[in-house]
């Protein structure tokens, strides 16, 4: 949630606005849901569950990988906001919502091979990171120009 909190802290009020005015793909959420401040809590709400499950897999043997793999998440999870929203960028943001899917993924898989429950508790993570993916690279294709 520390993370969550960063991250609305650096996003720019003025992204509200910026991000309302462009075009959006199909199935985008309604703007009172999508827009940075809703973006940026639903990651945060996303993080009891997700530290939850590293917290299930750090007790475990053999965490070690999945629990970096989960820490790289993070990290390009604030990635992808601020080259979204921070910078208002949807083009470079494109490949970090690739990276962080890429990533999601890569923690899930490990989490399971760790401890069920744990992969379990990440899949509504993996679930709105695509989803993400899937809008940011219909921000980018929808205003190119």
């Amino acid at each position: 949630m520390l993370l969550a909190a960063a991250n609305a802290a650096a996003i720019p009020a003025a992204s509200e606005s910026w991000f309302l005015s462009l075009a959006h793909p199909p199935g985008t959420l309604p703007d009172r849901f999508v827009v940075p401040t809703c973006v940026v809590t639903s990651w945060a709400v996303l993080s009891l569950p997700s530290g939850l499950a590293a917290w299930l897999a750090w007790r475990r043997p053999g965490h070690r990988p999945a629990l970096l793999l989960w820490g790289w998440h993070l990290l390009a999870c604030a990635a992808w906001m601020q080259c979204l929203f921070g910078f208002r960028l949807p083009g470079p943001a494109l490949p970090v919502a690739l990276v962080l899917l890429g990533l999601a993924a890569l923690t899930a898989a490990a989490f399971a091979h760790v401890r069920r429950a744990a992969f379990v508790l990440l899949l509504p993570t993996l679930a709105w990171t695509c989803y993400a993916a899937y809008v940011t690279a219909g921000l980018w294709w929808l205003n190119q120009g």
